[in-house]
């Protein structure tokens, strides 16, 4: 997909991790479920009758449960009535569906440097190779040159990401080492465990 001129893909990305992460705490998911669905306004109303009832006047610090309201404050796309910016939603939507395309390449920077950890690294490599030739035709096979600019163009030192993605399995090369091709018995691509040991084929350096 392409995506819209004006999205801030940073600012939506940034939106979905928020979200996921409030997601991933039973209070946290249990205050947005209830600003989203107007249960909130009703205990806000609850708590302040309540605390009119104890102490003859509205005491602020009872309406509000600070805990939860200041991480759900720094929602941008949230009301505190519960109303939604639904075109906020929707390039947050756009964006993470960007990001699974294979347009994704073209809207991230290039990568500085490769995973110190020699698992990840490999599995780094894996995906960049993938990604070469998502880009210029899964089908075919490149030579040697055409693979190393391709890998250049998202990571340095294509040298090591090209022997690690024979090493793993995820390339396969000519006896000459002159062409490469993506393995014909691959399965879409699944991140290596942490701790797996490094995968490797004898004679693939």
């Amino acid at each position: 997909m392409t995506p819209s001129p004006s999205m801030d893909l940073d600012a939506a990305l940034s939106r979905a991790r928020m979200l996921f992460s409030m997601l991933s705490s039973p209070k946290l998911r249990a205050a947005l479920g209830a600003r989203l669905t107007g249960r909130e306004q009703i205990d806000i109303a609850d708590r302040a009758t309540g605390a009119e009832h104890r102490n003859g006047t509205r005491d602020a610090a009872h309406t509000r449960s600070s805990s939860t309201d200041a991480p759900l404050d720094r929602i941008d796309w949230l009301r505190a009535d519960g109303q939604v910016d639904a075109p906020m939603l929707r390039e947050v939507v756009d964006a993470l569906s960007l990001m699974r395309s294979s347009d994704a390449i073209l809207e991230v920077p290039r990568l500085e440097s490769l995973p110190p950890r020699e698992v990840d690294r490999i599995a780094a490599s894996g995906r960049i190779a993938r990604m070469v030739f998502e880009r210029l035709g899964a089908d075919g096979a490149l030579s040697e040159a055409e693979l190393n600019a391709g890998i250049s163009m998202i990571a340095p030192d294509p040298a090591l990401v090209r022997r690690d993605a024979v090493d793993s399995g995820v390339l396969e090369r000519t006896a000459d080492g002159s062409r490469y091709r993506l393995a014909q018995f691959l399965q879409p691509p699944v991140p290596l465990p942490p701790g797996s040991p490094a995968l490797t084929s004898p004679g693939a350096r």
